[in-house]
């Protein structure tokens, strides 16, 4: 938990509300980056050819989270949390990868992932200019949103079949820019190894988001491209040599969503509202699938994935909700609004500021006002992959109708590969598992709306929900793949979303219009103010997009006056485990019990960096000043759980595993020799 004189430290120095970054915060957009600073700071200067490698060596997981490619045979390295999706559809009753782990012996023996898609940043464009233009003469703020929608949409259809690449238009700062990033995308994607899940989550949830940590969180995987493995045109090189104490290290990744560019209105609102109402969801959600995974081994083991995910997301919204909680945070965040608004006096950028907040507090008010029909009808109205299944069908029947640019964003022709992927997975589906899934959702919308509530009691159909989802579930088709292709409208499930599906979109316009459209348009106004004051010193929020952030090798003082040194050692974690004995969390795996005696105790492990991180991160390599790979970021300690809205370089810490831990695994516990040559060979 975060401690009280933590968050005051946060709060004095580190808010970036409004001035430019400090320290080595940030989360830099390639074609943007702090070249100035990171001369002055560390005296490094990037080559164009360095920064190019770098940014299409980086690839994002659909499945969230990042990666890299690390030879010239198209291996792929990201976080064993961030391939364990695949793990578990890979996984059978009698063959479980996230207890066994997994390495093939050669290509032959690589497993193809059902649904996994991989993409490579390959060009940024600044569309800002047309997308503003559409907007221009909008009648008003909802209109304009939609304007921008739309046109957005004809940006992304047009430079996908000009180019044939994935396109995507990326807001920034909240809606000051709008910039189009094209992908190279790749679908024949294959697991290469992968360790048992008791190492690469030693600890379990109490040392998550702890540091010193002891945990193997890797994966590999393969890219395949015509049936061979990819020869890609960049890709980054081994350090044999690791990461040093004090050293300069970057990360390229994917950083999921920070809001550090909010204002105080809004920081206060998900203080008080959201973080809380959240929260309860977690909590809720966590209770529900802890119950049903102790009914015996094999629920335990499909439901394992969804349960690591929510107890994640709990502690991480624990841990922001503690920092919003210091009254001193949001006081810091007003002082700097009015610092900015003293700095912009007498300039008109100053009342689009004002401007710009009031459209903000504006959208707080629509979000209380909306958000009990939007979030039942539109946001949680997914019980399990069946369900989610049956809506994507029901919307695409619809959506399909229309021009592209007219339909929901996600139907648009741009986004239509990728959805059919996901859409026609092969992956298992269990069906206790979306039992459980679907009464929690139903029972759940009768305990915040009634059980006589209109919408309640037509999905209930006079049954319980227990009953009502196992006759949804028992009853659709829609496991199987072929019946997803030629959907069937009586389905059972395809009827029940269907009979739902005006209330959600009309839910949905309500909340885009009111909600999402305002702010878009407020924060527009308020990133003018800033780059007025202050021009690009200030990075954009986090956006799932690729981003650079750097850092040194660093240990830190706790707020007890403990120093925490920077690395962990292989020999530690031997010594965790017997202090600890007794506890399934710190149960090292009969693979690593075996190799004690030939494992380096003093190999390095785990290391703590200044890293600018959050979750999206997870994945990302961590590279030296050559390019070449030092590490691969998987956590942040407890002081980094305030990160969604504040950096203190302090104490705010990246944790990342070693290359050396890396390769000393692969070839004193696994005996993968040929994988880890691979690696050795990517050396420059």
């Amino acid at each position: 938990m975060l401690t009280r004189s933590i968050v005051l430290a946060v709060s004095a120095h580190a808010l970036l509300a409004s001035g430019p970054a400090r320290a080595d915060e940030g989360m830099w957009l390639p074609n943007a980056l702090p070249a100035a600073d990171l001369k002055a700071k560390h005296g490094f200067e990037a080559t164009p050819a360095l920064l190019e490698r770098l940014q299409k060596s980086a690839v994002r997981f659909s499945t969230g989270g990042s990666g890299s490619i690390v030879s010239r045979d198209g291996l792929v390295m990201t976080n064993h949390h961030v391939g364990s999706d695949m793990l578990a559809k890979l996984s059978t009753p009698e063959r479980d990868l996230l207890v066994t782990g997994f390495l093939a012996k050669d290509r032959g023996e690589e497993l193809k992932c059902p649904d996994l898609e991989l993409n490579a940043l390959w060009s940024i464009e600044d569309v800002t200019d047309r997308v503003v233009a559409a907007a221009a003469a909008a009648k008003d703020t909802a209109a304009a949103g939609e304007a921008r929608r739309r046109e957005i949409t004809r940006i992304e259809d047009e430079s996908e079949k000009a180019t044939g690449l994935k396109s995507q238009v990326v807001t920034l700062w909240q809606g000051g820019r709008h910039h189009l990033y094209r992908y190279r995308t790749w679908r024949d994607v294959r697991l290469v190894f992968a360790p048992e899940t008791a190492i690469a989550f030693f600890g379990g949830d109490a040392d998550n988001f702890e540091f010193p940590r002891y945990d193997l969180d890797c994966c590999f995987f393969r890219i395949y491209e015509d049936g061979k493995p990819l020869a890609p045109e960049h890709f980054l090189a081994w350090d044999a040599d690791g990461a040093k104490d004090g050293e300069l290290v970057f990360t390229w990744g994917h950083p999921g969503s920070t809001n550090r560019l909010y204002t105080a209105d809004h920081v206060a609102f998900m203080r008080d509202v959201e973080e809380p109402m959240g929260l309860r969801r977690l909590w809720r959600n966590e209770v529900k699938l802890g119950t049903f995974s102790g009914r015996g081994a094999e629920e335990a083991r499909i439901a394992r994935e969804d349960l690591f995910g929510t107890q994640n997301g709990r502690k991480s919204s624990q841990g922001l909700l503690d920092a919003l909680q210091d009254p001193a945070l949001v006081g810091a965040k007003r002082a700097e609004e009015e610092a900015l608004l003293k700095r912009l006096a007498g300039k008109p950028e100053a009342k689009e500021f004002e401007e710009g907040r009031r459209l903000v507090r504006e959208s707080l008010a629509a979000w209380k006002r909306l958000a009990p029909d939007y979030m039942a009808f539109e946001r949680r109205m997914r019980g399990g992959a069946l369900a989610g299944i049956a809506r994507t069908l029901v919307r695409m029947k619809a959506e399909d109708a229309k021009p592209s640019a007219d339909r929901l964003p996600e139907f648009a022709d741009a986004n239509r590969a990728s959805l059919e992927a996901r859409l026609y997975s092969p992956a298992p589906i269990y069906p206790q598992l979306e039992i459980e899934r679907m009464a929690s959702m139903l029972s759940g919308l009768a305990e915040e709306r009634g059980l006589d509530d209109p919408l309640v009691a037509r999905l209930l159909a006079g049954k319980s929900p227990r009953t009502r989802a196992t006759e949804l579930v028992r009853g659709t088709k829609l496991a199987d793949v072929a019946a997803r292709r030629a959907p069937d409208p009586a389905d059972p499930m395809i009827a029940f979303m269907a009979s739902v599906d005006a209330e959600a979109r009309a839910a949905r316009q309500a909340w885009e219009d009111q909600v999402d459209a305002p702010q878009e348009l407020g924060y527009g106004k308020i990133a003018a103010a800033r780059f007025a004051a202050f021009g690009d010193s200030v990075y954009p929020d986090a956006t799932f997009t690729l981003r650079m952030s750097y850092g040194t090798v660093k240990g830190w003082t706790s707020a007890d006056g403990t120093e925490v040194p920077a690395f962990t050692t292989i020999g530690g974690t031997f010594a965790r485990a017997k202090a600890r004995a007794g506890d399934p969390a710190f149960e090292l795996p009969a693979s690593w019990i075996a190799a004690q005696p030939k494992l380096a105790a003093d190999v390095p492990f785990n290391f703590a960096s200044t890293n600018d991180i959050i979750g999206g991160n997870s994945g990302s390599p961590v590279v030296d000043a050559d390019g070449e790979v030092v590490g691969l970021v998987f956590d942040g300690n407890l002081d980094s759980l305030a990160g969604d809205v504040v950096y203190d370089v302090t104490r705010n810490r990246a944790v990342s595993v070693d290359a050396r831990a890396i390769i000393e695994a692969m070839r004193t516990v696994y005996g993968a020799q040929s994988l880890a040559a691979e690696l050795a060979g990517a050396a420059r």
